[in-house]
């Protein structure tokens, strides 16, 4: 299994480690490279190499044993209008040129996945967004950074809402079919479990829709109470879904990165991200024990009561 997680959720509780460079990108690598079964990095473009030296950034992950899965894009408030869809020309070029600079970067970090998240790309009122022309636009957007770098695996982030209130690509099924119109074979999904949850889809089905595509990139896990991203800490909301879209996993024999979006405020990050592995690996090792082809059979009865049984019998192991 290849584990990865959100490299902010490093800067808290910052009296349990001892930086060595003013908690730099740097200084949480190290602090990553503490967390027992954690294989991979993946860092936000350009927050976390603002004044960084890349060299220096590519050796310090090294160092911690670790291996960058890929770089995600973060767009400053300078685009509070739009990325892909901003009104403004020299903006949505700007936006384009960031995208393809990340990509630059995570070729050099000898990553292979640009994620793509736009927070901005929305609406939040009635008669704000022209929808044709907004789409067209993001349509040919994600064209021009694919197609420029066609050995670069390019995948969308799909997310409700927050910080807008309607995102223009929000589900789905609306990322699905954004991806057969753009036509790019280097284009997928990576689907967020709080952003499905928030959604109110039931990730293990969306994990289906995605992977019958083939368009299935990869996993960013958290659990929340379904109003906000809230970033907890894995199977700790929805156990039975969590596990259900473990099985999913398994069953469309999923390898990729799997990627913890978590937020620990309160909590150490390193002990947090070491909690969210031991889950994971627990909950995929009762679906082992228990065996696909039986959870197959009682999925065929579609008895809720048989359901219950199996988390009974997780929860007395």
């Amino acid at each position: 299994m290849k584990f990865s997680s959100r490299i902010n959720s490093f800067r808290s509780r910052p009296e349990l480690f001892v930086p060595k460079n003013n908690m730099d990108t740097c200084d949480l690598i190290d602090r990553m490279g503490s967390v027992e079964g954690l294989t991979h990095i993946e860092l936000n473009y350009p927050e976390h190499f603002i004044g960084q030296d890349k060299a220096r950034i590519k050796a310090s992950i090294a160092q911690n044993g670790l291996e960058v899965g890929g770089i995600a894009l973060r767009y400053n408030k300078d685009f509070i209008n739009g990325e892909f869809t901003n009104p403004d020309a020299g903006l949505r070029k700007r936006a384009i040129d960031i995208t393809l600079e990340a990509a630059e970067i995570c070729k050099f970090l000898g990553g292979n996945t640009v994620t793509l998240w736009f927070g901005y790309d929305g609406y939040d009122y009635a008669f704000q967004q022209d929808y044709f022309r907004a789409y067209e636009w993001l349509v040919d957007a994600l064209r021009t950074v694919t197609q420029a770098h066609p050995d670069m695996q390019f995948s969308f982030e799909y997310k409700p809402y927050e910080p807008r209130t309607f995102s223009f690509i929000g589900d789905v099924s609306a990322t699905l079919m954004l991806i057969e119109d753009v036509g790019s074979a280097n284009l997928g999904i990576t689907l967020d479990f709080c952003h499905m949850i928030m959604k109110k889809e039931n990730p293990a089905f969306s994990l289906f829709q995605s992977a019958r595509k083939n368009r299935l990139v990869g996993f960013h896990l958290n659990d929340g109470y379904g109003h906000f991203d809230d970033g907890l800490m894995l199977g700790s909301v929805h156990l039975m879904q969590t596990l259900e879209y473990i099985y999913y996993a398994k069953r469309v024999n999923f390898n990729g990165l799997i990627y913890f979006d978590t937020f620990p405020s309160r909590e150490d990050p390193v002990a947090e991200c070491s909690q969210n592995i031991r889950m994971y690996k627990a909950l995929s090792g009762f679906i082992d024990r228990l065996s696909i082809a039986e959870i197959d059979q009682l999925i065929k009865s579609q008895d809720a009561l048989k359901v219950q049984g199996m988390l009974m019998k997780m929860i007395a192991q």
